[in-house]
This record gives C-alpha cells, structure tokens and sequence, in this order.
C-alpha cells in the first residue's frame, strides 16, 4: 500500500512512489502527479518520463517540478499553480520532505498561514518548525 499522507484536503504527499501506485491515486481522486524528484538522485529510481507515462496511462497529469536542496522559486511557482487549479494533487520525492516544504511556501505565497501549514506537515510527519514561512 503507498505511503500517501494527507496536508490537505486536496493534497497528498509521500516518499517516492512506485509506478504501480499511480493507480491507486487515481482512485482516491488525485488529478495530478507531481514530482520534487531531480532524475538520477538515487540508482533505480523511476525517471520523470516513465513517471510521466505511467502517470497518463492511469489518466493523471503530470508536472515535474524538482527540488534540489530547499525549494527554488520555479518550484514553488510551478506547485503553486497546480495547486491554485484546486483539483486533487499527489506531491512525491524521497521522502517527502522537500514535496512538504516546497506545499508549505507555494500555500504561504498565496496567503496561507504559517502556523496552519506548520500543522498540517507536522501531522502528515514532517517537520516545517524552522522554515521559513
């Protein structure tokens, strides 16, 4: 079973995913996919296109949007509009932790507050104490 975890109402965060799980966010509702996931930062994971295949084959959309280290304005700018759109998302990289901050900063950029988004990541399992939000 995948190890989604819920920030949102509409979105979902895990570690990385394998191919298989894509179906499973498809039914749970998931309309996008997207992944904080540079290509080639471990051995044997999944590229962004076979990602993105699969993806479509399970009837999702795509976005990569990778993080390298904290979050970069082009990543939370890409999330951000992804997540303006509302519909249902499902955010992965390693271990979720750059997907959860790079939520976090894309949210905050559009009004959020800091101490609701720093509770919602503490209750998905991850720490957003010290970003800065």
């Amino acid at each position: 079973m995948p190890d989604f975890r819920t920030l949102s109402d509409t979105v979902l965060v895990a570690p990385q995913i394998a191919l298989s799980d894509l179906a499973d966010a498809a039914k749970l509702g998931v309309k996008t996919v997207v992944s904080n996931r540079p290509d080639g930062e471990d051995p044997g994971q999944p590229s962004a296109e076979e990602v993105a295949e699969a993806a479509r084959a399970a009837g999702l959309d795509f976005v990569h949007a990778p993080v390298i280290g904290f979050p970069d304005e082009a990543a939370v700018e890409a999330v951000g509009v992804i997540l303006a759109k509302g519909d249902p998302v499902l955010m992965f990289c390693r271990s979720g932790t750059r997907s959860a901050v790079t939520w976090a900063l894309a949210m905050r950029q559009a009004g959020a507050d800091a101490d609701g988004l720093r509770a919602a990541g503490a209750r998905a399992g991850y720490d957003l104490s010290r970003m800065p939000l």
